[in-house]
């Protein structure tokens, strides 16, 4: 039997530099009680917590729970790259959908270092050996970082495949600034025009440095609840997790010989249908969206792999406007990893809690007026996809 999941609360710090960081278990502390806060229960209510990280020792989780307190539940460390925050969600939400328990904690953190995201072992295996292998058959080897290099040569190939002005790129660049600038949790908030964009620094393809995401810190969290649990104690069930899919590489990641397909475009093409499919909704019926900006380009190539707009067609939605205020869906509204920032184990759930505000009603200047339903994309090079889809009730 599966019970609805009530998001009952949420909580996020603002989001900062590595230079200006608490330490992780300081910002976890700080997110659960401000989840445990919103949601109205106390931490001896929750039976079990998912706490999501990449950077840090084995269980850092508990490390962070323990200055909540310690009643002894089961604690759950997960690392799953940039998506390891939806993952830490995804399981959370397992465990309250299929009854194994009633109150459960989602909590993600990253205490991150400055620069380019590396590898943290040079004696074993890689686990990109198989996505460096394609990729070095597609392009010639570069200093650029790694991940630069996947997203870069992805908005490559989608500009040789459909004609695309690589400009297009530098626009989302602006966008996100805009909307950031009415998130007090973003860390860059100024406004940028195209053309300063494209004058920064060059990082590889079409990217230029303002349109890479930066290493920031932060923590979120998310308290899930039964129906049943949330309606016998007067908590919130205004909010549902509808429709929720988590997908991995299937075999055309490595041989359709594609940098999008290396960058996870078939895993968000996938994990979104099965959640359109079990949710009854319209990819085009979705008035806001959350999504994995980590690079301008995967902006891009994710509007047409969640179905925001057809293949190909990225260029004149975003010349439209259809991807901000007043157009067919504000993707991003609280200015996405480019702006807000990308502690890769809190982003999913930062995603999460700024999705809950939103159809609460709570997002202040950058509300996204009548939301009923919203979607959350949080993606991971390795690699995992999660798609949630949220629905106001009442």
């Amino acid at each position: 039997m599966s019970h609805r999941v009530c998001v009952a609360g949420v909580g996020m710090i603002p989001f900062t530099t590595p230079s200006r960081t608490e330490s992780y278990d300081v910002m976890g502390e700080r997110a659960v009680r401000a989840a445990l806060t919103d949601a109205g229960v106390g931490y001896d209510a929750v039976q079990q917590a998912y706490v999501g990280y990449v950077y840090g020792d084995s269980t850092s989780g508990q490390a962070a729970l323990y200055r909540v307190g310690t009643p002894g539940i089961p604690v759950v460390n997960v690392n799953n790259n940039c998506s390891t925050g939806s993952s830490a969600l995804y399981l959370a939400r397992q465990a309250v959908e299929y009854g194994v328990a009633d109150v459960v904690l989602a909590l993600g953190f990253e205490q991150m270092q400055r620069g380019a995201l590396a590898m943290a072992y040079a004696d074993r295996p890689s686990p990109f050996d198989s996505f460096n292998r394609v990729v070095h058959e597609l392009q010639d080897p570069s200093e650029a970082p790694f991940a630069a290099q996947f997203f870069g040569g992805a908005g490559r190939e989608y500009c040789e495949r459909y004609g695309t002005d690589p400009r297009v790129f530098a626009e989302i660049s602006v966008k996100a600034r805009r909307h950031a600038s009415n998130n007090p949790y973003a860390v860059f908030r100024d406004p940028v025009t195209a053309e300063e964009v494209l004058a920064s620094p060059h990082i590889y393809g079409p990217l230029t440095r303002l349109q890479c995401c930066p290493p920031t810190c932060g923590a979120a969290a998310a308290v899930l609840v039964s129906e049943d649990y949330a309606r016998k104690h007067g908590l919130s069930t205004d909010v549902v997790i509808r429709a929720q899919a988590m997908t991995t590489d299937t075999a055309s990641t490595f041989e359709d010989h594609s940098m999008m397909k290396i960058v996870g475009y078939d895993m968000s093409k996938a994990a979104a249908a099965q959640v359109y499919e079990a949710s009854g909704v319209e990819p085009t019926a979705i008035p806001v969206v959350e999504l994995h900006d980590c690079f301008t380009t995967n902006e891009v190539l994710t509007y047409e792999a969640l179905g925001l707009t057809p293949e190909g067609s990225a260029e004149k939605f975003i010349a439209d406007g259809d991807n901000t205020y007043g157009g067919q869906v504000v993707t991003n509204p609280s200015g996405g990893l480019l702006s807000k920032g990308h502690p890769l184990g809190a982003t999913g759930l930062a995603q999460c809690t700024e999705l809950v505000w939103q159809l609460r009603g709570q997002a202040g200047d950058r509300q996204v007026d009548g939301a009923r339903v919203a979607l959350q994309h949080n993606i991971g090079l390795g690699g995992a996809a999660v798609v949630t889809l949220y629905e106001k009730l009442g």
